[in-house]
């Protein structure tokens, strides 16, 4: 089809006396095609005035749509059983032409960024082919939203714990920070509100305070505003994620950092530069890491199992075996685990994120032979009898009637006790204990609690000790 420009020489030709043969050789088009313009005089094209397949069922889509909740497949199939005779093409396309379900698309805003003032972060999901399978993963990206200088990194979830830990090691590849951190509406960082009245999760304000920043949040809907590093996502999903094998996250990640340094390296048609040359320009304005920062960790606590494992994220730690039934801290970092027993460290482990799920240090089990025999007397009965001489048949049948590990436990119980309480009362309830074959520990504390209200409060009433309701106590 001839367009305007076209149509104007041939009626100027035209009109100069030019023959249209020569008009046509001219040009380099068909002598039928300048006929047609000569003949309709007119320098703008026709307009097809052919009527649209879609066009006598438009009452029904418009009435369909909402009952469809504006799905076009279900509109086209009621159509097809009402009779209908159109394609489901034919159906978009008219609706898409008179927007139909369809809001015209409105301009992209633009936002012009200063040097070292903002950067962005965002995180998608996707796949990646990770030790011989497909693992589904969290790409985390961060970018400079001056230069496009980013870093990304890959992980199997993305809690505040991962997130922490991402911000750290991007700050340190980038080497500086910039006041504000665009994100979107995501409840890692988000506590409540949207845009400008965003609130975030006083963990995570903390942590950006210390590391010079703050968080900041786009408006609901303008997904625009943080398009720097939403247009990376698309990058890694088509490059450094296609055709890319990796043997663990640790692998998955030392490669991710060398695709940043080349991207970042490489020039850029649309920015007319190196990300890594613009980012020189702006790396002189970035606010300077601070000093010291508190190291990363996820703070947990767990007892120690019947077979010295303790239990992480599907995974079992070893810890040394005498601390069985212990309550212990674990302080989860980027690269290990700190088991705690109260201030003492008492076991590091490599974190694991798969792999074998029993995780075992050979320090942490006896030597073979040491452990004890049936017949050997436990380290806890020592330490009572060294407190409490006379109560050595008490012990010993306390240690038969129960099983060892119980028993151990109740041991300990029965030596704190003995230091907590006044040493008569507490021997006098255990021999009346003895007497009558009780080896409930929690009946014979509080008979060694009814012994010391006898010692020293003689008047008190019996309620106190066994316990009454509050409306009879109101009434005494």
């Amino acid at each position: 089809m001839l367009d305007e420009d076209q149509r104007t020489t041939i009626l100027q030709l035209y009109a100069r006396g030019r023959a249209k043969r020569q008009i046509a050789r001219l040009l380099g088009v068909s002598r039928g095609a300048v006929q047609q313009v000569i003949k309709s005089g007119r320098k703008q094209a026709a307009r097809l005035n052919r009527a649209e397949l879609a066009e006598p069922y438009q009452d029904d889509i418009v009435a369909l749509l909402p009952e469809c909740r504006g799905n076009l497949i279900r509109v086209h199939e009621k159509l097809l059983e009402d009779g209908a005779e159109l394609s489901y093409q034919a159906l978009t396309a008219y609706c898409r032409r008179h927007h139909i379900g369809h809001a015209p698309p409105e301009p992209a805003g633009r936002y012009p960024h200063v040097p070292g003032v903002e950067m962005q972060h965002d995180t998608s999901p996707d796949y990646a082919k990770i030790g011989g399978r497909e693992r589904r993963v969290q790409i985390a990206g961060l970018a400079l939203a001056y230069s496009r200088f980013f870093y990304i990194q890959l992980y199997p979830r993305f809690t505040r714990f991962e997130c922490k830990v991402f911000f750290d090691d991007a700050l340190d590849y980038v080497g500086g920070v910039c006041p504000k951190c665009m994100v979107d509406n995501t409840a890692v960082i988000v506590l409540r509100g949207t845009g400008a009245d965003m609130v975030p999760v006083p963990e995570m304000e903390a942590f950006a305070e210390h590391r010079g920043f703050e968080f900041v949040a786009h408006e609901k809907g303008d997904a625009n505003r943080s398009a720097v590093v939403e247009g990376l996502f698309n990058h890694v999903q088509k490059n450094f994620l296609a055709g890319r094998e990796f043997d663990d996250w640790d692998h998955a990640n030392r490669e991710a950092v060398i695709w940043c340094d080349k991207v970042n390296s490489t020039f850029s048609r649309k920015l007319h530069a190196s990300r890594r040359e613009l980012f020189a320009a702006e790396q002189p304005i970035l606010r300077p890491l601070p000093a010291w920062r508190p190291e990363v960790y996820r703070l947990e606590h767990r007892i120690v199992d019947l077979e010295g494992y303790v239990n992480l994220h599907g995974f079992k730690y070893s810890v040394p075996y005498r601390l069985i039934g212990r309550p212990l801290e674990i302080r989860e970092t980027k690269r290990e685990l700190r088991v705690f027993d109260g201030p003492r460290l008492v076991a590091t482990h490599i974190r694991r994120l798969e792999g074998p799920r029993r995780v075992r240090l050979p320090e942490h089990r006896p030597p073979r032979g040491a452990l004890l025999r049936p017949d050997q007397p436990l380290p806890e009965v020592q330490h009572v009898l060294k407190t409490a001489p006379e109560l050595g048949d008490y012990v010993r049948q306390l240690v038969r009637r129960t099983s060892r590990p119980r028993s151990r436990i109740a041991l300990r119980r029965l030596r704190r006790m003995l230091e907590d309480y006044p040493r008569q009362a507490c021997l006098r309830a255990m021999n009346d204990a003895e007497r009558y074959g009780l080896y409930d520990l929690e009946r014979v504390e509080r008979m060694a609690l009814r012994n010391v209200r006898d010692d020293f409060f003689p008047n008190l009433p019996e309620r106190f000790i066994h316990g009454t309701d509050d409306e009879e106590a109101g009434d005494e």
